[in-house]
């Protein structure tokens, strides 16, 4: 009952403050704020909470796969929000996002070669996206759509956790970096901005996936040798530090 509390006060917390930061910084780097593991962290720490830390430290090679995953997901819906509305670019995007996911889930890479390959794949992802056009963004709002947005991440939060028993470390951990709250930044830019908000937005996420993807690669061997609070606190510094360098150089 006690997780249970910190699931549906945490994670709603984590939402508006995300959606709050994108609206006083920008889409560029309230992406790049939102690609640190504000969800992905406490995802892990519930797995450990619930299953034990073997289980969270196993379920790190399948996060390196959700990883990739998730930037075929931004590069697709980019690439299709310059046409398309929301709707038919997010269907790609979570179609992309299944091959991609299904694709090394079935190659079974290890840890090392899988983080090598994400980092990889960040950097031609970066120099590859689409550019956002010179068009200044149309800033609108919809009602309560801080409150869809903590309902949202919270529910997928729950079920994501309840499931990780019958998923195993390996589905588990896949499906943590799954883009619910990427879906949203995406969903609601678009909509309300246009596509090069959307655009804009996603590259920054992308952009901050270098400090993300070795926050939780680090997991692997912190995690075994220091609590939980000390691994988590080691890495978040290596995470903003990455960001910081990547937010100068793109």
């Amino acid at each position: 009952m006690n997780i249970l509390l910190l699931k549906i006060t945490l994670m709603p917390s984590v939402m508006a403050l995300i959606t709050l930061a994108i609206r006083k910084w920008g889409n560029k780097i309230g992406g790049l704020i939102g690609s640190m593991p504000w969800i992905a962290g406490p995802i892990l720490l519930f797995f450990i909470m619930e299953q034990g830390k073997e289980f969270g430290i196993r379920s790190i090679q399948g996060v390196m796969t959700g990883i990739l995953a998730l930037i075929a997901f931004c590069f697709s819906y980019s690439v299709f929000s310059r046409k398309w509305s929301w709707l038919p670019a997010l269907l790609v995007a979570y179609a992309a996002y299944t091959g991609t996911a299904l694709l090394f889930y079935y190659l079974q890479l290890n840890l090392y070669l899988s983080y090598a390959l994400v980092m990889g794949a960040i950097l031609v992802a970066l120099r590859f996206f689409p550019k956002p056009g010179t068009e200044p963004f149309q800033v609108r709002r919809l009602p309560f759509d801080i409150p869809i947005r903590m309902v949202i991440t919270t529910l997928f939060v729950l079920v994501i956790t309840g499931l990780a028993r019958v998923l195993g470390p390996n589905w588990s951990g896949i499906l943590t970096p799954f883009p619910i709250q990427t879906s949203i930044l995406a969903i609601f830019s678009h909509s309300l901005q246009g596509s090069n908000a959307a655009i804009t937005a996603l590259r920054g996420l992308v952009m901050g996936l270098l400090g993300f993807t070795t926050f939780l690669f680090l997991q692997a061997f912190l995690l075994g040798e220091f609590s939980v609070a000390a691994a988590f606190g080691l890495a978040f510094i290596v995470n903003i530090l990455i960001n910081l360098i990547a937010s100068r150089i793109w």
